[in-house]
This record gives structure tokens, C-alpha cells and sequence, in this order.
């Protein structure tokens, strides 16, 4: 079949959904990778509204003989989602809890539901699903039972096939199925003969009652001690019944559906067994050790102690943490430079028995010689370690240059008292090769995730990729271990399977996918049947790009590189529910396109493949650019530090050398100096914006939507104010960087803040200097922008010091300093623009540095009791952090400053303004920060220090979001 009968067969389907279906070069590059090494382009990806048009789809395929690949996160490490096949997403709609049931400790979901959101809503009956994986906070139900996923606890709670009660689905010819415990060869007697279903049944049945097959599968399959076992089809799950053998272990086909990866049946709707939740007292020995070895010792004396969790990180692991701003702060409980770290999870329904547990542990490691440093974490710090753990796969692709942490043999599980010596035996194949390897992940249950460093855009590399996957599954064969623990086969594995389980076990299995589905519909080439594992590759072997020229500076690496730190492990997928500011617009729309990592993605498609002399000017690259609000949320959670709002500034600009620079963007990066001539005559200006059918009118003419209001026009700008007076002279001084928007719209609070900084003792000192040029950078323009930052840091760099800091109100603008600077001045400059940053600081952020230094004291405020409630601005909690907002806010003894766990607000400078991007903005702000402000008593202050939140929040909701130097400012005492 052509590809242009397929894309018109699938148009004309796409016209029966309700949801949509969608055959577009985006669209198709989007879906072509997931978190894998893998690149396939998918025929096209549909999006079901509906259990209806799943069928469709379905039924459609069937008569079509048109592959489907099932997919929810896409966080797959094997390649399961990737292939020429029609993507079926049902991310975005299938994502309902249909019901809890205390009493039965069950739960049924739908395939989307993301394993974290279902926590929460167990949490609230008492429950909990036990399987964690590392991706939890956007990994789906769908996904995990496709895979079989666990995680760190499955030393408790097992995979996620313990806890699979029922599913139903559909067949691949459409017939809808329920499959949950039952006696077989009662069931079938009640199946229309001659049915699809019937034949699983039947030949599943005869097969399993084979003794040759009995024979073969229970002397050639993993070790049955190995609870992580996903090598191939789970026949053996089957076999080892009360259908079959002497054992109270019931028959139930989900326990083969969990693992299949999709090729056996598209679940609609799962039951899964929860438990009740865990003790309530939670500690981490975190043990310290000089070598890896030592930490897998230490592992076998720490499952004595029966730990929730026992997992590992190497120093590779460690050495990654450091650069990344918000692992760095996770860091708190690490001690210089270890070989490893052991974290031991202990629960206990006692704090007592907790740390008693805990000292026992340490002391039975000390005792045989393992380990120099054993802090214990407790309480809000557990969940920081875990976070550091967590973020090691995006960690790994922190590494410049082209030599990445390959997921190629990272799922290997073992017997955990064999482990020490396969990993010893594992290195030494490694050190053979000239290869070194990070080592992580879950050494309490036999299963580490080992990475070799490979370069894949080599012929080397490529090689490598599969000579060393050859060399460990040999060896993970001698140890009778699986291949695969939880991450699955897909195309990665798939065709070791018949080393893994013989040859004629795994005939077997091709015969079962067969049994299931004939035409080879759901997912096909995954598990069996599997193209070599070798082709197919994200990276090409030689591939050659060319040098990229770019106004930014990308230290150690160029701007696609940048991009390909991008590994697809979807942490940009997260929910409101998980928290954290990343990605504010696909918590908004549940679009994949709407992900970072859909904007790496795109980037790194176009500048590899593209013919074009200029490689940024395609339409497509500005498509999946255009909701990104370069909120810098990417910049600190993205463990892979792929900073999106950068790679968008330097998309536009490049783009716009050739296609030009919008009237609109040009008003918008021009604001400071339309501004200047505005504040010329602010009550002509406040008049017609502040009068709502004439500012509706002037909104429309310029590209914004006509129901955002406009900011207003100081009546008397900072600057003009602060000529007009002489900072008193004090002992302590700063200089004031008097940001753009605070001098035309904020002049108040700019005033405000000067007054305060004198009556706590400081000299505000202020000398003419140029814009930030933040307006500059939103738009790509970044000629101008350049100009800005090296007049900036030439002017600043000679006055700036620790003692003498550079202190700005506007988050967006002073922290420019720090962020944008460093990598737009020329080479010359760079070491100056860093040391600038140093001492460049916010409000708050001065503020609690001086009370640190008890410079400044609670003495200075009253003591009235104030709630707040403080919503933190992007780049604040991106480049700064919220501790000290929270700090400087807490300075009045009484007061009491509760975050608000918002994202972005939405608004992200003129993102908000804009006519196409108003409604989503005000979505974003729907999603957590509107409904939290409009449900506190009017005697609540809302906190916000960026311009921008102010304004949303206004907009939004009608309250008065006060700047902390006015909050501090009218504590202080008379």
C-alpha cells in the first residue's frame, strides 16, 4: 500500500472520530521516538475521544491490515512505541478513575491514568498502588502494565502483574474481551467455537498441558527467584496455575497481557489490587562507599533489615547532580565524592522502632567493614533523595558532546545474592571493550540499570551497541537471569529472546502472538519477530551535521546537541497534581506537542535532516515552538537540563533572519522604548487603556486579545522619581538595577522598595544604565539583546562586588544576569558576566542573605499576625529559588507564608497577550493558581513578585497581588 492510499484510507477515518487523527509531518516526527535509542515514522497518530472510536480504529485496522502501536506516556526504553504503524494515543481522554472499592482494596482505571494522580486519589480512602516507577509523576497504568513496570519498592510490592486483577480491551479483530481469574478449560466450554477468542483459548490450553512445553519452559525460562522477570511472553506465569499444576496460584490471562507490551490486546479498562497505605514513619540510611562492590555487599545486609526499598547510584550518577539546578539542592545528605550511595528505605508504625532499625543497620555494615558515612534522612528531606534518585536517566544525558549513557543493556536482573558477582563479571566484559558503564537503580531486588557510554553517530558506536548487547546477554543467560526486569523487549531485546529461553520456547511464543492476533495488527515486531536491534537508530552511523553559527553561546556542545540532551524519558509530562512548573502548557492541553520534549524533538528532526541552507526556517519547528511560554521550567526540573525557552530564542531569531520579524514581536521587544515615549504623557496613555472599548479596539490592532487589560502607565516613572532625591548615606549599600518594567508600569513598588532598603540601613545607590532587554530576548531579537548584556556587564562589572551586590525588583529582568548574559557576551567577557552574576541578586534574595548575616532582624518589623499566600514567578523558582522569598517574607515574626504549588501563571510576558494564546493562558492559570487565590479570605495577602503574575492574577481573579518589598515595607515598625 502506497503512502498516499494509506494517509487517504486514514483521512477518510479520521473523519468518524470524535477524537482526531492526524497524518502530518509534525505529527508523525512527534511520535517517531519515544525514551529509547529508536527513530521510526510512524503512518500517523490517532487521538480517541472515545471507547467508540477505539473500536473504530480497531475494526478499521483489522479490514485494512493497518499495524496499531497502543501508547500512553511514551516513556518506553526499548522502543515499544516506536514503528511504522498508526500511534494510537489514548493519553489525553482515557484518564478516568472509574471506581475505588475500600472494602475490596480494588480500583478500576482507565489505560491514561497517570500512576502518581491515582495515588493521590487512593490516598484519600487509605489506599495506595504499590509499583513506583522512576517516571510516576507521568507514567500511565497503560503503559505500566504493558511493560510490567515496578520500581524501587518491588521489594514489597512486587511488579505491576501482582496487582492486575482484570482488564478489558479488544482483540485485533475487534472483539471485546474480559479477562480476569477463572478455571480455563471451564471458560472456553462457554466460547462460541470457531471465534478468535475460542482459539486462544483452545490452542493456550493444548500448548501449556504439553509436557514437552512444561519441560522447556520451566528449564530454560529465568529463575523463578527473580521477581523481575519480562524476557518475552510471560507463558511461564501461565503455566505455573492451579490449570496446570499443583499450586494454589489462580489462571489468569492478565498475568500474560501484563508484560505483552501491547501486542495482544488494547486494554480499555483495568482493576488493580491496592493496598492499604504504607506505615507512617519513613527514614534513608543513605550509605557512603568507596567502591560499587562494596555497596552491593552492603545491599545483601541491608535486605536482613526487610527494607521498602534498597537502590543504588554511582559516582557517574553523583557527578551528574552537580550541574543541575535543581538536583544540586537534592544534594543536601552527600558527602564529598563517594564511589556510591546506598539509600535503604525503612517504614515503621513508630518514629522509635524507625531509628532504632536504622542505627541497627548502619552498625551491621560497619561491622563488616562497608561503608564511612551513613546520614539518616527523615521527613520533607526523603522525598528530596528519592528526586535525586529518580532523576538519574535524565541525569545521564547531561554528558557533552555525542557520547551519551546508552540504554542498551540497562535492564538486566539477576538472583540479588548472584549480583555482586555478575556485576564484577559485567565490568570486566565492559573494561574488555574500552568501555565504562553508570551504574543505578534497584540493587534490592537483583536489577542495577547499567549504561555503557557510547557515541551512536559512529560506525564504532554503532558496533559497539551491539557487540557489548550480544556479550551481556550471554552472560546474563550463564546466571540464568532475564534480559529484561521492567523496562520490557520491545525491538531492543526482542531478538536475544531465543538465547534468553531456547529456541523452541520461544517458537512457542511466536506461535501465541500469532493465536492472538493473526494478521499481526497490535504493535507488531516487538518481543518477536523484531527487526535487528541495530537498525533503525536515532542516530545515524557518520552522520554528518554541519556547524551551526548561533548568537548563544551553548558551553561544551552546539545548539543541536543541546537539543539531543533531550533523551524522551517525559519528564515534561508531568501533572498539577506532581507539582513543579515544567511544562506548563502540556498541563494545560495534554498535547504531546505541547511537551519540551516534543520541542527538542522537532529541533533536533529539523537541524539533523533538513536540505535547507537556513535549517531553523521551517514552518514546522515554528509550530511546535509556538506554545512554549519560555517559562524556564525546563531549565531547573529537566534532569537532562535542556533549557527550551534558550533553544526558542535562538529558533526565532534564526528563523526570523530569513522569513523577517512581525510587526507585533517588534512592538513587544520594543517595549521599553514605546514606553519612554509613553511616560511622556501617561494620562493620555492611561485613558485609552484603561477606558475597556477603546483599549479593545487598540488590542486588536496590535495582535493582543481585546479582553486582556494593559498595564498602566506610571504617572511618574522610578527613574524620575529617583532623580528628584539623594539616598540617604549610610554604612551598608547596594546598587538598584531599575528594571524597564518597574520604572514605566511598577514605579510604586519600585519606590516602595527603595524606602524600605533605607529604613533597614542600606544606601540605594543608582547610576543611568542600560534596559535589561528581557522584552528583547522574548522575540528572538537577539542582536539587541547582545548589545544590552555587554553594555550591562562593562558598566556593572568594575562596580559589582559581594559587599556592594547589584539588587533587582523584576524577576524576569534582573535575573537576566545570571541566566542570558553569560552566554550572549562575546568569549572576552564571559569570565567578567559570570562573576557579575555572582552578586547579582533579587529583592528577597538580598534580603535573606542579610538576615543570614543577622544584618538584617525580626527587630525591625512588627509583630502583627499575616497570612500569605506566595505564588513564585518562573525564572525565580527556574534561576533563584523560593527559600528566600519565603525567608525574607518571614522575617515579621507572626508571619506565616504558605507557597502556592502553582506553575506558571500563564501570563509569561506577553505570551498572555497575545490574541492565539490568551485562552491558554488563562487555562494555565485555571489549572492551580486561580482557583487557590480565589478561595482565600480577602484578609489573606497574595504574594507574587513578577509584573506579569501580578497582572494574571488580576485578570484571573480580581484580587491585588502585593510585591514582598510592600508586604515588608508596611510590617516595618513606626
Amino acid at each position: 500500500m502506497t503512502t498516499q492510499t494509506t494517509d487517504s484510507l486514514l483521512s477518510a477515518l479520521g473523519q468518524t472520530l470524535q477524537g482526531s487523527l492526524h497524518t502530518d509531518t509534525v505529527m508523525k516526527t512527534l511520535y517517531a521516538t519515544d525514551a529509547s535509542a529508536y527513530r521510526e515514522m510512524p503512518l500517523g497518530v490517532a487521538i480517541p475521544e472515545t471507547k467508540e472510536d477505539l473500536e473504530k480504529i480497531i475494526r478499521f485496522a483489522d479490514q485494512q491490515s493497518i499495524p496499531l502501536i497502543p501508547r500512553t506516556a511514551g516513556t518506553s526504553l526499548a522502543g515499544q512505541v516506536v514503528g511504522k504503524a498508526l500511534v494510537v494515543d489514548v493519553s489525553k481522554f482515557f484518564n478516568r478513575i472509574l471506581e475505588v472499592n475500600k472494602a475490596e482494596s480494588y480500583v478500576w482505571v482507565e489505560p491514561g491514568v497517570v500512576r502518581d494522580v491515582l495515588n493521590v486519589e487512593l490516598k484519600k480512602h487509605g489506599l495506595f498502588f504499590g509499583p513506583e516507577t522512576s517516571t510516576a509523576n507521568r507514567a500511565m497504568i497503560g503503559g505500566m502494565v504493558g511493560n510490567n513496570s515496578c520500581g524501587s519498592n518491588s521489594v514489597v510490592y512486587g511488579s505491576t502483574r501482582d496487582h492486575v486483577l482484570e482488564i478489558e480491551g479488544y482483540l485485533s479483530d475487534g472483539t471485546l474481551v474480559h479477562f480476569k481469574e477463572e478455571d480455563p478449560f471451564e471458560t472456553v466450554k462457554s466460547i462460541p467455537q470457531g471465534s478468535r477468542l475460542h482459539g486462544i483459548y483452545e490452542k493456550t490450553l493444548a500448548a501449556l498441558s504439553d509436557p514437552k512445553h512444561q519441560k522447556n519452559i520451566t528449564e530454560e525460562f529465568p529463575k523463578p527467584s527473580i521477581d523481575r522477570r519480562n524476557t518475552g511472553y510471560a507463558v511461564d506465569m501461565l503455566l505455573h496455575t492451579k490449570a496446570f499444576e499443583s499450586t494454589e496460584a489462580p489462571f489468569n490471562f492478565c498475568s500474560l497481557l501484563a508484560g505483552s507490551e501491547g501486542t495482544l490486546c488494547f486494554a480499555t479498562r483495568i482493576k488493580l489490587h491496592v493496598n492499604p497505605l504504607p506505615p507512617a514513619h519513613l527514614g534513608l540510611v543513605c550509605g557512603h562507599f568507596n567502591t560499587i562492590d562494596e555497596a552491593l555487599r552492603a545491599n545483601l545486609i541491608a535486605l536482613q533489615f526487610n527494607p521498602s526499598a534498597s537502590e543504588l547510584m554511582d559516582h557517574y550518577i553523583l557527578e551528574c547532580t552537580k550541574a543541575n539546578p535543581e538536583q544540586r539542592m537534592n544534594r543536601f545528605f552527600v558527602k564529598g565524592d563517594p564511589g556510591a550511595i546506598l539509600v535503604v528505605e525503612l517504614r515503621s508504625d513508630s518514629a522509635e522502632d524507625l531509628a532504632s532499625q536504622a542505627q541497627a543497620c548502619e552498625a551491621a555494615m560497619r561491622a563488616a567493614g562497608l561503608g564511612y558515612h551513613f546520614p539518616f534522612v527523615t521527613g520533607g528531606d526523603v522525598k528530596k533523595v528519592w528526586d535525586l534518585r529518580k532523576a538519574g536517566l535524565g541525569l545521564l544525558s547531561n554528558l557533552p558532546g555525542d557520547e551519551k549513557a546508552v540504554a542498551v543493556i540497562e535492564d538486566t536482573a539477576v538472583d540479588v545474592n548472584d549480583l555482586p558477582a555478575f556485576i564484577a563479571e559485567f565490568n570486566e566484559i565492559l573494561q574488555a571493550n574500552n568501555l565504562y558503564c553508570v551504574h543505578y537503580a534497584h540493587a534490592g531486588s537483583g536489577e542495577l540499570h547499567l549504561r555503557p557510554i557510547i557515541n551512536l553517530k559512529t560506525k564504532e558506536g554503532h558496533g559497539q551497541f551491539r557487540h557489548i548487547a550480544e556479550e551481556i546477554a550471554r552472560l546474563v543467560k550463564k546466571y540464568k537471569g532475564s534480559l529484561s526486569g521492567e523496562h520490557g523487549d520491545g525491538r531492543l531485546r526482542g531478538e536475544f529472546i531465543p538465547w534468553m529461553v531456547g529456541e523452541e520456547n520461544y517458537q512457542l511464543m511466536r506461535e501465541l502472538k500469532s493465536w492472538w492476533d493473526p494478521k499481526g495488527i497490535f504493535n507488531p515486531n516487538k518481543i518477536v519477530d523484531t527487526p535487528p536491534m541495530d537498525t533503525f537508530l536515532r542516530y545515524e552511523a557518520g552522520q554528518q551535521t554541519p556547524e551551526f553559527k548561533t548568537v548563544f553561546r551553548f558551553k561544551d556542545q552546539d545548539v543541536l546537541q543541546h537539543a539531543e540532551q533531550c533523551n524522551g524519558s517525559g519528564d515534561c509530562r508531568k501533572t498539577p497534581v506532581s507539582g513543579g512548573t515544567m511544562c506548563p502548557s502540556f498541563m494545560a492541553t495534554r498535547n504531546e506537542k505541547e511537551t519540551t520534549r516534543a520541542r527538542a524533538n522537532i529541533l533536533r528532526e529539523f537541524l539533523t535532516r533538513s536540505e535547507q541552507p537556513n535549517r531553523f526556517a521551517h514552518e514546522e519547528i515554528k509550530e511546535v515552538m509556538d506554545l512554549c511560554l519560555a517559562c524556564k521550567g525546563c531549565k531547573a526540573e529537566c534532569p537532562s537540563n535542556v533549557d527550551v525557552a534558550k533553544l526558542k530564542m535562538e529558533f526565532l531569531y534564526q528563523y526570523q533572519k530569513e522569513k523577517g520579524l512581525p510587526l507585533r514581536s517588534w512592538l513587544v521587544g520594543n517595549f521599553a522604548k514605546l514606553s519612554n515615549i509613553a511616560s511622556n504623557v501617561p494620562f493620555l496613555y492611561n485613558f485609552v487603556m484603561g477606558t475597556p472599548a477603546i483599549r479593545r479596539i487598540s488590542n486588536a490592532l496590535v495582535g493582543f486579545h481585546p479582553d486582556r487589560t494593559m498595564p498602566l502607565m506610571a504617572k511618574q516613572t522610578l527613574w524620575s522619581w529617583l532623580k528628584s532625591r539623594t539616598s540617604p548615606v549610610q554604612a551598608k549599600s547596594l546598587y538598584l538595577f531599575v528594571d524597564e518594567f518597574t520604572n514605566f508600569n511598577d514605579a510604586e513598588i519600585g519606590r516602595t522598595a527603595v524606602l524600605l532598603l533605607e529604613r533597614l540601613g542600606y544606601e540605594v545607590k543608582t547610576i543611568p544604565h542600560p534596559i535589561s532587554g528581557r522584552a528583547y530576548l522574548s522575540k528572538g531579537m537577539l542582536d539587541e539583546a547582545r548589545v544590552l548584556a555587554m553594555q550591562n556587564v562593562r558598566l556593572w562589572s568594575s562596580l559589582i562586588s559581594e559587599n556592594t551586590p547589584l539588587v533587582g525588583i523584576e524577576p524576569s529582568a534582573i535575573l537576566t544576569f545570571r541566566d542570558e548574559y553569560p552566554d550572549l557576551v562575546s568569549e572576552e567577557w564571559v569570565e567578567k558576566a559570570q562573576a557579575l552574576a555572582k552578586n547579582t541578586l533579587l529583592l528577597e534574595e538580598f534580603i535573606a542573605r542579610e538576615a543570614d548575616a543577622k544584618r538584617i532582624t525580626s527587630a525591625s518589623f512588627s509583630s502583627e499576625k499575616k497570612l500569605m499566600k506566595l505564588h513564585g514567578h518562573c525564572q525565580q523558582k527556574a534561576i533563584s529559588s523560593l527559600v528566600a522569598a519565603k525567608k525574607a517574607l518571614s522575617l515579621p515574626e507572626n508571619f506565616e507564608v504558605q507557597l502556592i504549588p502553582s506553575g506558571c501563571c500563564g501570563m509569561a510576558g506577553s505570551f498572555g497577550y497575545e490574541k492565539e494564546h490568551y485562552d491558554l493562558s488563562m487555562q494555565i492559570g485555571e489549572l492551580v493558581l486561580f482557583p487557590t487565590v480565589r478561595s482565600q479570605p480577602e484578609e489573606v495577602d497574595i504574594v507574587a513578585s513578577g509584573t506579569s503574575c501580578r497582572h494574571q492574577i488580576h485578570d484571573g481573579t480580581k484580587r491585588h497581588a502585593k510585591h514582598a518589598a510592600e508586604i515588608l515595607f508596611a510590617a516595618l515598625k513606626d
